[in-house]
């Protein structure tokens, strides 16, 4: 797996935000059953950064904690079937990795949430990249039956992986 990091900001985790994620990234297309390399870009910004991308890109002038950008369509959930004719499309002509797409993660809301919910900066990251990736594999939380999965499946990556609440 490829895994690009590109932090827009000066901010510092007490955790290896690369090595974090791409273990998150891991966890998660394991889980999902993915049957090919991938990889994933990654941007840390803050605030202004978030909130003038999801103004841009989704019509809505606030800000999020995180934004996604699937490079591919899902015809179901978790699913990777590539149509014929589109592997042009959906691999990395250099690497042969399949093309997820980006995350958006804001580091001023990491701060502020793992302080509001009590956990640590580690924990909100990971469930932040966690959540994201699942948008990568074509979940979404529009309804509450998909939220009710979305949330299961995050809680489900993270307390396999140790990174807990407490």
């Amino acid at each position: 797996m490829t895994f690009c990091v590109e932090n827009e900001t000066c901010t510092e985790f007490p955790f290896d935000v690369e090595t974090v994620g791409k273990l998150v990234c891991e966890a998660a297309l394991a889980s999902e059953g993915c049957p090919f390399e991938a990889q994933v870009n990654l941007v840390l910004t803050d605030n202004a950064g978030i909130r003038e991308l999801n103004r841009q890109c989704r019509g809505i002038d606030r800000e999020t904690d995180v934004l996604s950008f699937p490079s591919l369509e899902f015809g179901q959930e978790g699913v990777f079937e590539i149509p014929e004719g589109a592997e042009a499309d959906c691999f990395d002509p250099d690497t042969g990795e399949l093309v997820l797409g980006d995350i958006m993660i804001s580091v001023d809301k990491v701060r502020e949430q793992a302080e509001s919910y009590g956990h640590s900066t580690k924990r909100e990251f990971a469930f932040l990249v966690a959540h994201s990736m699942l948008h990568l594999c074509g979940y979404d939380h529009m309804e509450p039956e998909e939220a009710e999965v979305m949330e299961q499946k995050q809680e489900e990556l993270l307390t396999g992986l140790g990174i807990t609440r407490g």
